[in-house]
Formats: structure tokens, C-alpha cells, sequence
């Protein structure tokens, strides 16, 4: 070990020696340069003869200089800024100068030396070269990985949002109208050959063999390469699911006695119930007590689904549609319907995951604000009243 270590000082100072030694020569042209410019300006020496050379180096003056001042950097080019793996999402906008990127790039924690990360894609011909969009970068990639990224950018040359609370064949229309993907393309795909596209995402084994993806398609506005397809579109959908319902999330669904696919039926309902953000947790906590109470859920969403409108997906229901046969009909069936109705949002999906712990077992719509809140209720009879303060009239 005594000799290893011996060996890698001399190594480490050989490369300093030759640093110091590059920089020197690189000073010594940088002198005959301006004397032979002061000539050249001087004498009026003809351009085409103009030239610098000497013990075999040539080159600009500026790019000798540039070279020296990297190579006596090498080591700093290679050290990361940081050791936090999380990705930082950075854009670049039109215009933006390498200076400008290099300086945000410090400002982020990104580089740790904004002159050494210009200075290195100058170097390399790579300035011209960043691209303008979207990148993932993280502080634990070095400079020259950093700088390679930049060159491989995700135009966001068109995008595809996605609402919350959209069925399957919503979602396909949604991102046919934005993109120009058929519509019956991208909804078989959906449907019935997902199965075959290669997908290896975990949470695809809690899908039963004859399900759809409806509820699995995350709402989100996606950046999209101007030229995709159906199977582009649905990869970013899945991988972000897979990304956003974490393993502690999934974790948590277990401790609760169900599984993601029974978890993401419950997020689907609670989703088209909800009108305000603030109350999917409140919502999710009634239809918890419901299902550990075994209760109807007693859910118009699933009814509304289960008449499969194509004109209207989701229509006003009326007392007859109540007795409508079909398992997703909430009313006469009980427990968790066989599947997803809808798209639940992240939102939707955690409070389903992490429920307030509530006494409520029923709630409607809040006549009085008449803002999308409800109103909630622990017991029956004090539904009812609300029902009746409502202008409904019991049976």
C-alpha cells in the first residue's frame, strides 16, 4: 500500500507539472501573439500571412488560453456541485446567452463555477449548440454531463392537458383534439392492447387481466416532442403515475386492507364528488366509513358511469336511473365497484390514500353557499333534515 500511494503523489504531481507547464507555454505564445498583432498592425503584414506558431502549438490565442485555464480545472470539471440526487427541472428560453445559462446554472446549485462551465462549452463548440426547452439535470452530474444534457433538450414544441375527472374515452378525445393522434388509436390502446406495448411499470400487476387503464392515465399537462404517438403519449402518462403514487402511498393503501386498483376505484369516485380541493380528504373519509362499515356507497358517479351516455358522459340522474342493473350501480351493490370511472388527479388519489379520520357518513350539496361545498352529516336522520332544508322530499 506504502508504494501505491507513493506512486499516486508522484502521479498527482506529474499532473500539476504538466498543468503548470501548458499554462506557461500558453503565456509565452499569448506574448508573441501581441508582439506579432503590434507588427502586423504596424508593418500592415497581409492577413493571409498572418499566423502563430510556435514549438508545434497553434491556434487562436484565445482558444490556447481557454485550454490551459480548463486543463488546469480538470479536476473541478469533474466534481459535481452537490450530492442531492432529486431532479431540477431547467429551462432555456430563446435567445438565452451561454453566460446567461452558465450564471443560472450557478444560481441553482446545478455547477459550482458558472466561468468554468462557459468556458468549457466555448471550448468544445457547444455553446451554439444548447438547446432551447426543457431539461432534468441534477447536482450530482459534472459539467461535462451537464453540458451534454443541454445538447439533448424535450422541445416543448406542443402539449397535452389532461382534466381531472375524464373518462377513458374523454381522455382519448382530449388527446386527439391536441395533438392529431386518432382518437380509436389511442382509446384500443387504452383498452385492449396495452397489454402487448411492452409497459413494465409495477403498479400494472394490481390491474385485473380483463381491465382497461381507465383511472391509471394521470391528469397532467405533458410536454410533448412535436412528432408522437399514441404509445409516446401513454408511456409519459404511465411513467408519471408511476412516478407520483409513490411506494409509501402504495404502502399505505395496504395497511388499509385494499389494493392500488381498489385504491385508485375509491380516488375515481371521491374525484367526481369533489368540487373543492380542500374537501377530497373529507370525502374520501366518509366513503372509507362506508366501505369498513358495510355500507352502499351510495355513489351517482358510478351510476352515471354505468349508463355509458356517449353524449353526455355524465348526466343528471333521475330516481329510475337509482335502480339501474348494472355493478357499478353503488345503490344496489355493495362495496367498491369493479373498476375505475373516471381519471382521479394526484389530489384525489392521496386524499383517498390519507383519508380525514371522520365521524361523517353522508353529505350533499351545500344549498346555502351554493359554492361546490357540502354539507355533512354523521347520522341519517340528520341527512335528511338537510336533504328536506334543501327543498328534497323524502319518500
Amino acid at each position: 500500500m506504502e508504494i501505491m500511494d507513493t506512486v499516486k503523489v508522484i502521479w498527482d504531481k506529474l499532473k500539476l507539472l504538466v498543468r503548470v507547464i501548458v499554462f506557461a507555454v500558453t503565456l509565452i505564445v499569448m506574448g508573441f501573439a501581441v508582439i506579432r498583432v503590434r507588427s502586423f498592425l504596424d508593418d500592415s503584414t497581409p492577413t493571409d500571412e498572418f499566423s502563430l506558431s510556435l514549438c508545434g502549438l497553434s491556434g487562436p490565442p484565445d482558444e490556447l488560453v481557454i485550454g490551459a485555464y480548463l486543463e488546469a480545472n480538470a479536476d473541478a470539471l469533474e466534481q459535481p456541485a452537490g450530492n442531492d440526487d432529486s431532479p431540477v427541472d431547467f429551462g432555456v428560453e430563446p435567445g438565452e446567452t451561454a453566460a446567461g445559462i452558465s450564471a443560472r446554472l450557478e444560481e441553482e446549485g446545478l455547477v459550482s463555477n458558472a466561468e468554468l462551465f462557459r468556458r468549457y462549452v466555448q471550448y468544445h463548440d457547444l455553446d451554439a449548440q444548447i438547446e432551447v426547452g426543457q431539461f432534468t439535470l441534477r447536482q450530482t452530474m459534472t459539467i461535462p454531463e451537464i453540458a451534454e444534457a443541454l445538447q439533448m433538450g424535450l422541445r416543448p414544441e406542443q402539449t397535452v392537458m389532461i382534466q381531472e375527472g375524464l373518462r377513458l374515452e374523454q381522455v382519448a378525445a382530449v388527446v386527439a383534439a391536441q395533438t392529431g393522434i386518432d382518437e380509436l388509436e389511442f382509446l384500443t390502446l387504452a383498452t385492449i392492447g396495452w397489454r402487448d406495448a411492452g409497459f413494465t411499470y409495477s403498479f400494472l400487476a394490481d390491474i385485473p387481466p380483463s381491465a382497461t387503464l381507465e383511472g391509471f392515465l394521470l391528469p397532467e399537462t405533458y410536454r410533448l416532442p412535436e412528432q408522437v404517438t399514441a404509445l409516446d403519449v401513454m408511456t409519459r402518462m404511465l411513467g408519471t403515475f408511476e412516478e407520483r403514487v409513490t411506494p409509501e402511498m402504495r404502502t399505505a393503501v395496504a395497511d388499509r386492507g385494499l389494493n392500488l386498483y381498489q385504491m385508485i376505484t375509491l380516488a375515481a369516485i371521491v374525484e367526481r364528488e369533489a368540487v373543492l380541493s380542500d374537501e377530497l380528504p373529507l370525502i374520501a373519509g366518509v366513503y372509507h366509513n362506508r366501505v369498513a362499515n358495510g355500507w352502499f356507497l351510495n355513489a351517482d358517479p358510478t351510476i352515471q358511469y354505468a349508463l355509458n351516455q356517449a353524449d353526455d358522459w355524465w348526466p343528471v340522474l333521475t330516481l329510475d336511473d337509482l335502480e339501474l342493473v348494472s355493478p357499478y350501480n353503488t345503490y344496489r351493490n355493495l362495496g367498491i365497484p369493479p373498476g375505475p370511472i373516471c381519471s382521479p388527479g394526484l389530489g384525489a388519489i392521496r386524499a383517498s390514500v390519507y383519508p380525514v379520520d371522520t365521524d361523517y357518513f353522508f353529505f350533499l350539496a351545500d344549498c346555502i353557499k351554493n359554492d361546490g361545498s357540502h354539507i355533512f352529516a354523521v347520522t341519517s336522520e340528520e341527512h335528511n333534515s338537510n336533504y328536506v332544508m334543501c327543498g328534497g322530499e323524502l319518500p
